[in-house]
């Protein structure tokens, strides 16, 4: 589990074709200390399992599912990738629960400067807008961040400078893909109402939900 706070950004130094996928080597040098084999890595919200140790790089394999469904397949050698370690259970959670299971991709339409800060504009596929709301929390390639304002086939999010100089989101430009997480909460009470088969009525139900602000 994963917080959504990027504590370093890596660079991809090879990217090599294997029969399960994709085995990249990843520049670390901040976090290298940390890794271990076995240890899970977010790299731009993906979570990955380290296999080896090379100096200040550690290798991990993307299987085809993976590449399929998020943007490390498309990566090039010398891109900068987010990189977060596991949450240990004394660590502050700073952003909001980012379990690493991208959910999918959207496209960044509109970049606009707003003073010191950065408005954003993602185009997203309809399956996803149902789990985005308004001053919701989203995973951006990673990176946790508030919704501020959303439409039917789009969501924007406010940066800060510090987030834009210290992620890759500020080298993302108009038409660039990026890996999203949805709010795992709002899943798991989409399941909760879909298979409530209790036999007497429950409580909990859309209206239900909707009255308490979910």
């Amino acid at each position: 589990m994963f917080t959504g706070l990027v504590k370093e950004m890596g660079q991809l130094v090879s990217s090599t074709v294997t029969a399960e996928g994709k085995r990249l080597k990843i520049k670390a040098p901040k976090l290298i200390s940390e890794i271990a084999i076995d240890d899970s890595v977010s790299v731009n919200g993906v979570c990955q399992t380290a296999i080896k140790i090379d100096g200040d790089c550690f290798e991990m394999i993307a299987v085809h599912t993976t590449l399929e469904k998020t943007t490390l397949g498309r990566l090039k050698q010398g891109d900068n990738v987010n990189l977060e370690l596991a949450l240990r259970a004394s660590d502050r959670l700073g952003g909001h629960i980012v379990q690493g299971h991208v959910n999918g991709t959207a496209i960044l339409e509109h970049v606009e400067n707003f003073g010191e800060n950065y408005n954003l504009k993602f185009k997203i596929d309809s399956s996803l807008r149902k789990y985005i709301i308004a001053e919701g929390s989203i995973a951006i390639d990673g990176i946790s961040l508030t919704v501020s304002a959303i439409g039917e086939t789009w969501f924007a999010v406010t940066i800060i400078p510090h987030t834009w100089n210290n992620t890759v989101l500020g080298q993302r430009k108009v038409g660039s893909e990026v890996n999203i997480e949805v709010d795992v909460l709002a899943k798991y009470l989409e399941n909760l109402v879909k298979y409530n088969t209790q036999p007497t009525p429950s409580k909990i139900s859309e209206s239900w939900l909707r009255e308490r602000g979910f």
